[in-house]
């Protein structure tokens, strides 16, 4: 099968990567250039993990910390373990976090990175004096996982030309269509099988290209401040008023702080606005009373996330995939569970040829 993959972020190239090991001629396009979209001083934690189980999407907190194990082993010179520190402020937290904290060990079965613990307020104290003391009651410790999407990324694309992924990048494509055209620079080129895996640009591919879609799709733009001091641990933070939970981590010898969370239009500039450099900064300096520090850089990124309106809380997955003849759309997903996406957009590409196959014997009456 001759297959061309549009987008060259994580969800392009690992599903590339994926086909190609399938046996599959894959060409990969990228209007810029690969992980382009990708800020190379971001980092991804699996903190968006622990809010999903509040929501009850077991399935996708188990697939997201074997996708995690996947990483640490195929690329362990770019995805750690790392202690984080997760201080409670409030009573009633330590009995919710110890379930949730157990729950998620559990769900990593062989691939967890060993267990919780409860330090005191005490302890704490003595590691991070810094640390914000009133209402403070002590912190759990936990080792999760922290990436560089980044640099996996290009280790990935590396990955996926060494299996035979032809990769095209700074080649725009115009339009596709469901029964395998791309319109490359005013010219038409046929593959047996589309995936279009083109994150925030998805749904504006496919209107440009008169493709309908049931698909709702959000973009977010999400920030980072870079404070010119330096971080003594990693830390999770609940912020209990927004249900979102904000991190502090150590970034060569500064502070890196985030994120804000704000929805955009695609025509919106990706950057960091003054609100959210000064939300970024107040959590800092609540956490951290009296550190001081300047913003040295800040750098935002945008992202597709998956709009379920189906109020089904144990969605297995963070993406959706839809088909239309030849051609597979991929909606959402995110760096730390591509491997999982590029194995399931594999599966369908070659199972769709697989029927295509059986059509055409059946309309030549061969069986």
């Amino acid at each position: 099968m001759n297959i061309a993959v549009i987008g060259g972020g994580m969800s392009g190239v690992m599903s590339a990567w994926a086909l190609a090991l399938k046996g599959c001629h894959v060409d990969l396009f990228e209007r810029g250039e690969l992980l382009g979209a990708t800020n190379p001083d971001s980092t991804k934690m699996l903190r968006r993990a622990l809010l999903f189980l509040e929501s009850g999407r077991l399935k996708l907190v188990s697939q997201v910390v074997h996708d995690r194990h996947w990483w640490m082993v195929k690329a362990p010179h770019l995805a750690k373990a790392v202690e984080i520190t997760l201080p409670l402020y409030s009573i009633g937290a330590r009995s919710k976090w110890m379930v949730k904290l157990s729950l998620y060990q559990w769900l990593a079965g062989n691939a967890s990175l060993g267990k919780w613990r409860w330090s005191t307020r005490d302890e704490i104290l003595r590691l991070y004096p810094d640390l914000r003391t009133d209402g403070l009651q002590g912190a759990f410790v936990f080792r999760d996982g922290q990436m560089d999407p980044h640099a996996l990324g290009r280790w990935a694309g590396e990955k996926a030309a060494a299996a035979g992924v032809r990769l095209h990048t700074n080649t725009s494509v115009q339009a596709i269509s469901a029964n395998g055209e791309l319109v490359i620079d005013g010219s038409t080129v046929r593959f047996d099988g589309v995936v279009n895996a083109t994150g925030p640009w998805t749904r504006q591919l496919l209107h440009e290209s008169g493709i309908p879609t049931q698909c709702q799709l959000e973009v977010v733009r999400r920030s980072h401040i870079l404070i010119d001091s330096p971080c003594s641990g990693a830390f999770l933070f609940q912020i209990a008023a927004e249900n979102r939970i904000g991190f502090v981590l150590p970034y060569e010898g500064k502070t890196l702080v985030g994120t804000s969370e704000v929805r955009q239009q695609l025509s919106d500039p990706v950057c960091c606005s003054l609100a959210e450099i000064e939300y970024l900064l107040h959590l800092y300096d609540y956490y951290f009373p009296g550190k001081s520090g300047a913003v040295g850089s800040v750098f935002s990124e945008i992202k597709s996330v998956v709009r379920h309106d189906s109020g089904v809380a144990d969605s297995p997955q963070d993406y959706a995939i839809e088909r239309s003849r030849n051609l597979v759309t991929v909606v959402g997903g995110n760096g730390m569970t591509s491997p999982a996406l590029g194995l399931r957009v594999a599966q369908i590409v070659t199972s769709m040829n697989e029927r295509t196959r059986i059509e055409s014997r059946e309309q030549h009456g061969i069986h």
